[in-house]
Parts: C-alpha cells; structure tokens; sequence
C-alpha cells in the first residue's frame, strides 16, 4: 500500500473513501460523547446541541509550523522508520470534535517539535489503517514509539491537557 504523506509538524494523508459516513450516520454517538470533550479557555463560542458555552477569547500568538509532504510504501514504514515517537491522530472532515482539535494538534505540534512527531489520518480516506486499528470514535490519537502502540485515547483535548498526556506516556512506558 502506498501512501503519500505530510510529515513533520502536522503531517496528512488523503486518498478518498466515501461510503462510510452514511453508513454511520445512524449512530454519532459512537463517534462522539459530550462528556469525552474539554473545551478550552480560548474558545469564544461552540454550539453543542441546543447550548451555547462561552468563554473569554484570549488573544495568543503561535509559531508558523510548515509541514512537509513526504511519501512512505505504508503506514507502517512511517511508524517504523520514525526518530521520534509519533502522535496520530484519526480524525474526519464530517467531524466537529476532530475540527475543533485542528489548532489544538498544530499548538502541541509546535510545543513539543522535538519530542514527538504529529501525522494526520484521514478515516474516510484510509478506512483499511482505521480499521487495522480499531477506530470507533472520533477524534482517536493513538501515540506510536518504536513502531507499536504505546498509548491510545479518545475525545477532544485541551492544549494543556494532551501535552500532559503525551509527556506522562513518554515517562512511564519508556
């Protein structure tokens, strides 16, 4: 399987697949929990439902990160032949929670530049990588080190919270 792929800070891959939103139309909450989302300080407004949740907008300048398209035989080449340990994310475009971690992912990125690698999986597009990892809810990060699964957690993150959580897997399973 060839896939071409974005690396470095904030990687993407994207053939097409198209079938499987109308196949899970049926049932967002397998995809999607209000509980599992944290919201963070700087949002303005998100609509959830019928609610609207609103906080302080604070203003906050972040470094530009470019990514770089590079291709790889497989998914499995990239994760094998990573430096770094390698944060995925399996996201979808359909997705509001997977959106909403869009500057979140670009800001961890960018944090820990030198710590961990970020890549982007498209689920509609690469169905046979999200399956092959068992992916039932969106946003997935799965954090890579050494080619194999080292941690796996569900939901939309605060900043401050999933560098945390990359930081402390990177501790205790090294």
């Amino acid at each position: 399987m060839a896939a071409s792929i974005s690396t470095s800070a904030y990687p993407l891959l994207t053939p097409d697949r198209s079938n499987r939103l109308a196949a899970n139309a049926s049932s967002p909450s397998r995809f999607f929990s209000p509980s599992s989302l944290h919201l963070p300080l700087q949002l303005r407004r998100v609509r959830l439902g019928n609610s609207r949740i609103s906080a302080p907008l604070q203003s906050r300048s972040f470094p530009v990160v470019k990514a770089k398209n590079q291709t790889f035989s497989s998914f499995d080449d990239l994760l094998a032949n990573s430096d770094k340990p390698v944060l995925v994310d399996f996201y979808a475009t359909w997705c509001g929670p997977c959106q909403f971690m869009v500057p979140i992912l670009e800001q961890v990125s960018a944090t820990l530049i030198d710590k961990v690698q970020v890549v982007k999986i498209d689920t509609e597009k690469y169905p046979a990588i999200a399956d092959k990892y068992r992916i039932e809810a969106l946003p997935t990060f799965i954090l890579f080190k050494d080619g194999k699964p080292l941690d796996r957690f569900e939901g939309a993150l605060a900043v401050r919270e999933l560098i945390q959580r990359i930081e402390n897997s990177l501790k205790v399973k090294q």
